[in-house]
């Protein structure tokens, strides 16, 4: 986490909670070590939600399904959610807490890998897109991304901080988390220094970007 502990601690006892079903699903998660959005992390997800409206939303990294239903459970009733998963095992997981949700038939679960399923998905699609998956493979995807984005969406990249790690230099950091911190580094530099994309970096949870498309490419 960005935030000191202390100040960590108290906006979580501002958090209102979620129903019941969805704060179960949370302690299911992690007992299980299976990595969810943080508190602080949903609230600001929700309140971009609740200002957007979206009627199409796209998540890449749909776990044990844990988001999806978040975002379903604030979106308008007639809103939808495609949401992608390799991961046998959590698709499984997100198969069986999606299916027995009343979001049941509003979020479709698909199942592979993104960088195979992003260039075919429609251009100008989507009004939300919620990004919590490889955090180096961020950049790779932002393309299509961006693509299946339509004018004036919003691209909501969470973990781009890395708790905080992001802003120490590469000789600071053991040798495996050089790569993905460049990568990282590189993607936030692309998305606020992009034509027709405006971008704010937050610090909050392990840090979110909130990046507006602003127009289409010629």
């Amino acid at each position: 986490m960005i935030t000191d502990p202390k100040t960590a601690a108290w906006l979580d006892l501002l958090d209102p909670g979620d129903p019941a079903p969805l704060e179960a699903l949370r302690a299911e998660a992690e007992q299980a070590e299976v990595p969810v959005v943080s508190r602080v992390t949903e609230s600001l997800l929700k309140a971009v939600i609740a200002m957007k409206r979206p009627e199409r939303v796209l998540e890449i990294g749909t776990a044990v399904g844990f988001s999806a239903l978040v975002m379903c459970s604030v979106l308008p009733e007639t809103a939808e959610i495609d949401t992608i998963e390799h991961w046998a095992p959590r698709i499984e997981a997100a198969r069986k807490n999606i299916g027995g949700s009343p979001c049941r038939d509003r979020i479709r679960l698909m199942e592979g890998d993104a960088g195979e399923i992003l260039p075919g998905l429609p251009a100008d699609h989507y009004d939300l897109i919620f990004m919590d998956a490889a955090k180096g493979q961020y950049g790779v995807w932002l393309p299509h991304l961006l693509k299946c984005l339509k004018t004036g969406g919003v691209l909501f990249s969470d973990n781009v901080l890395q708790g905080g790690t992001i802003a120490e230099s590469r000789f600071a950091l053991d040798r495996r988390d050089r790569t993905i911190h460049a990568r990282m580094r590189e993607y936030l530099w692309t998305l606020t220094h992009t034509e027709g994309l405006v971008t704010s970096v937050i610090p909050c949870g392990d840090g979110a970007a909130l990046t507006v498309k602003t127009r289409t490419e010629e």
